[in-house]
């Protein structure tokens, strides 16, 4: 088997502020190390669920650089920086047999969520076909795409109810109890940890039964920037143009993995400030 875990940071347990995320912040170093470890309960489970797996991690948060590789189960093979194809599910291919999701959040306009956003702070909603899509959404659907279910969420339990939206069979640890975007109930982090090993081992033994996320082609997409002069940048690429409103632009899209580049571009555009 072929496995992908896909780690990001916001939905790790005890973490609920941006200073924890964030590479300087207050505690950086200390959220590095949970993510680490969680991301290790969940290979330390798929092993033992499927010895032989082929195990690969995709550091999914911020800049892509926040595992501490010398710290990840050796058994495991990191893929790490930015950009990359495939954003988050770097790694991904038409071979792999299951998506992981670990230390995921709910996304913009959800919640009580800890830290619940899309993408970034430039992006304040992405729909594919009418349907809102925060990360989850759009990394299950990529997953999809190529084959693979999404079997397994960790995170705060808005964004397990998220994934559980979309892919019913799929198993959620809740590893926090959110109380607004900052701020939330959560398990103690060896809890966590236990709880993650075991459900990602039973995940894994059942993955066949876990149904695709599957968003046929062409795709209408329409992204709300919060920037002004992003959408003036948006609108410079061939087949974006604006939709009525200042913020909004949209596109169609020949299949979810060209929406899901397309989204990802928008987003590095969205970082570039007037000159």
């Amino acid at each position: 088997m072929r496995i992908l875990i896909s780690a990001d940071m916001e939905g790790i347990s005890g973490i609920v502020h941006p200073t924890e995320t964030n590479p300087g912040g207050y505690d950086y170093e200390r959220g590095r190390a949970l993510m680490t470890a969680e991301v290790n309960a969940a290979v330390a489970g798929v092993l033992e669920a499927v010895p032989g797996a082929e195990v690969l991690v995709a550091d999914a948060h911020g800049p892509f650089r926040n595992l501490l590789p010398e710290d990840l189960d050796r058994r495991a093979k990191l893929v790490r920086g930015r950009p990359r194809p495939l954003g988050m599910l770097a790694g991904l291919n038409d071979d792999t047999d299951a998506v992981l999701m670990v230390g995921y959040h709910a996304r913009a306009g959800g919640g009580p969520a800890v830290l619940a956003h899309t993408i970034g702070d430039a992006v304040l909603d992405v729909r594919l076909a009418g349907r809102s899509m925060g990360e989850i959404g759009l990394n299950a659907a990529l997953a999809g795409f190529h084959g693979a279910p999404v079997v397994l969420l960790s995170g705060d339990d808005a964004a397990c109810a998220e994934l559980l939206e979309l892919v019913p069979g799929a198993a959620t640890v809740a590893v926090k109890q959110a109380l607004g975007q900052t701020a939330a109930i959560a398990l103690h982090p060896d809890e966590a940890r236990d709880q993650l090993h075991r459900v990602a081992a039973k995940a894994i033994r059942r993955h066949e039964q876990v149904p695709l996320v599957i968003l046929p082609g062409p795709l209408k997409v329409e992204v709300d920037l919060y920037g002004p002069y992003t959408v003036d940048l948006a609108t410079l690429i061939p087949g974006v143009s604006r939709a009525p409103g200042a913020r909004t632009v949209t596109f169609t899209a020949d299949d979810v993995g060209q929406a899901y580049r397309l989204v990802q571009l928008l987003t590095q555009l969205a970082q570039l400030k007037p000159q």
